[in-house]
């Protein structure tokens, strides 16, 4: 397991070179100083827009203040998650947020101004301004945000807002990345070290069942300690959710999350009963489990161990980076050559190091090109977190370098769906190949964990935000019992009777951190879905999905992700995409019990 206790030690070859987006903190410094003046400009555009010559010029300035600021702030950002204890990073990020807010501020006018244009005005606009059909779609979209765009004063305010709706996402981000430590457990010399996330994934894993059990209950004691404490930020952020959902007239706050991708709430709430009217396979696999490990009592500390012993093996940096790269071969030579470039231009953060942002994302910055934050480990489950950010990777590289910039961000709802075609391609790449029995049986375990978490915990979470959102928009309470409560529940009806419950189980949700952006998480499990059926007909030669899905990964935000995902073959209005991806886990689990 490589960690290291520095960032000094870390192969620079394995971190990333920032200097890719700034040179110095003097050159972040003159972009920043840029962005301040043109804020400005950007402001003397109020009540002055009388023409479609001067609406050209306000839009053009917007763009380039958003270009400019999108890489002070992920400069900033990514400073930060190297290292959450330094002063300066948090600095850069901190005046980055700030200058978004004064940025916001400064065009919380132009809403409310064009939806009070009759849109024979804006056609006439755009009929004298040329320069005006590059911003047309955009500009009809506002219409239908119509409802919910407040007063010009009333938007200044919500803008100026932003920082203190934003506060319990950020407050919990400092709980959990900079101050939270971990209980202590005994390494295999017999001394007690404080767990570390990336050993906590190791051992949770551990076929020593009091290893086990002792990570596990270190790894739950700071969040039971701070319960009440992250109870109150995660309230906060549900009501501050809730309060602007009905300041802009949404009938939801689900309705609200949905409304950007054009989601009917019925893909949601289908989404959750489908799931559930198939949960029984799930249950099954849980008893397996429970019967595989000679268990009297399952416990949750039980449910990530390999049920396949002995196969396991590390995966260097380098053969996982070989490994990946050959699993994605059907996606053609292109994708391939330019993602093996990735590694030499050094866009990935690899190793875990002290106070380093946890877990993994990436962060595609336009003009410039995607960043990968890593906590690898040398293992499988690093082997297909990799795989997996590096399908956010090319999804990023391939719209920006298709897309202007207008339309070159993707939207979150189909950003699920790169990641994990690349998933799919890699599970099935390695069965394939593999020649062990034994190596097979771990794999198709594996694949059932990670169908597991990917699909069947994000749904579980995805239940939990709808209850949770409901009783706020009811007026109801939310402290550690109501969360505890909600949780437990939900846990039990996907987790079943097999499994029986520690203490620490209730308290699950206060380690999520998805749950501070809305309406989120559920978009791993409609991804996972499309994903299946998308890598199955690619591996099966279907040269049209194969094509069709390769435009989609250059089609950033050019159409509704729904319709996007339409082209791939994959129609989420439409209960079978999901119930197909129920039947293979079915399918998975059955042909695990046989072995």
């Amino acid at each position: 397991m490589n960690t290291y206790q520095t960032r000094e030690a870390v192969p620079v070859e394995e971190t990333w070179r920032l200097e890719d987006i700034y040179e110095s903190e003097a050159a972040w410094q003159k972009d920043y100083e840029q962005v301040v003046e043109l804020t400005k400009k950007l402001k003397e555009f109020d009540g002055q827009i009388h023409n479609g010559g001067l609406l050209l010029n306000y839009l053009k300035l917007e763009e380039e203040i958003s270009f400019v600021y999108r890489k002070l702030f992920a400069y900033g950002m990514l400073q930060n998650d190297l290292d959450t204890r330094v002063t300066s990073a948090q600095v850069l990020r901190d005046k980055a947020s700030q200058l978004g807010q004064q940025v916001s501020a400064a065009r919380a006018f132009f809403m409310p101004f064009l939806l009070g244009l009759e849109e024979e005005t804006l056609k006439n606009y755009i009929e004298e301004a040329e320069g005006l059909t590059y911003f047309e779609k955009d500009l009809y979209e506002a219409y239908r945000y119509k409802k919910h765009v407040l007063s010009k004063e009333k938007e200044e305010i919500v803008a100026l807002m932003g920082e203190a709706l934003a506060a319990p996402s950020k407050i919990y981000g400092m709980i959990n990345n900079a101050d939270i430590k971990f209980g202590e457990v005994t390494n295999d010399d017999g001394e007690k070290v404080e767990l570390t996330r990336g050993m906590f994934a190791k051992l949770i894993k551990s076929e020593d069942r009091e290893k086990r059990k002792e990570a596990y209950k270190a790894y739950y004691k700071p969040y039971v300690e701070q319960q009440n404490t992250i109870a109150s930020t995660l309230a906060s952020a549900i009501k501050n959710n809730v309060l602007t959902t009905k300041l802009r007239e949404y009938p939801s706050a689900l309705e609200k999350a949905l409304f950007s991708d054009v989601v009917p709430k019925e893909v949601y709430e289908n989404l959750i009963q489908v799931t559930r009217d198939h949960i029984a396979p799930m249950h099954k696999y849980t008893e397996i489990r429970k019967q595989l490990l000679g268990l009297e009592e399952l416990r949750p500390y039980d449910l990530n161990v390999s049920l396949v012993q002995g196969v396991e093996k590390e995966i260097s940096y380098e053969e996982a980076y070989s490994l990946m790269l050959k699993s994605l071969e059907p996606l053609g030579e292109d994708y391939v050559s330019t993602l093996a470039s990735f590694k030499e231009k050094r866009y990935f953060d690899v190793r875990e190091t002290p106070a380093k942002r946890s877990g993994a994302y990436n962060m595609g910055v336009y003009g410039v090109h995607p960043f990968v934050l890593l906590n690898h480990q040398d293992d499988i489950r690093s082997l297909f977190t990799l795989t997996h950010e590096c399908g956010h990777a090319m999804h990023s590289y391939y719209s920006s370098k298709h897309q202007p910039q207008i339309s070159a961000g993707y939207s979150i709802f189909v950003a699920e769906v790169a990641s994990t075609v690349n998933e799919i391609l890699l599970i099935r790449y390695l069965l394939e190949t593999t020649e062990d029995t034994q190596m097979k049986k771990y794999l198709l375990n594996y694949f059932i964990d990670s169908f597991k978490g990917t699909f069947f915990t994000q749904v579980m979470f995805a239940e939990f935000e709808k209850l949770t959102h409901e009783k706020a928009e009811q007026d109801e309470p939310l402290n550690v019992e109501i969360f505890n409560s909600i949780y437990e529940d939900i846990f039990r009806v996907y987790n079943g009777e097999a499994l029986e419950f520690d203490e620490e189980v209730k308290y699950g949700w206060s380690r999520i951190p998805h749950f501070y952006r809305p309406f989120y998480v559920y978009k791993y499990a409609t991804g996972y879905v499309s994903a299946i059926q998308i890598a199955d007909k690619i591996l099966s030669g279907d040269q049209e999905v194969l094509q069709n899905y390769l435009t989609f990964l250059k089609s950033g935000s050019s159409e509704y992700p729904l319709e996007l995902l339409k082209k791939t073959g994959v129609d989420l209005m439409k209960p079978e995409p999901i119930q197909n991806a129920l039947s293979i886990f079915s399918d998975l689990v059955e042909e695990f019990a046989s072995l």
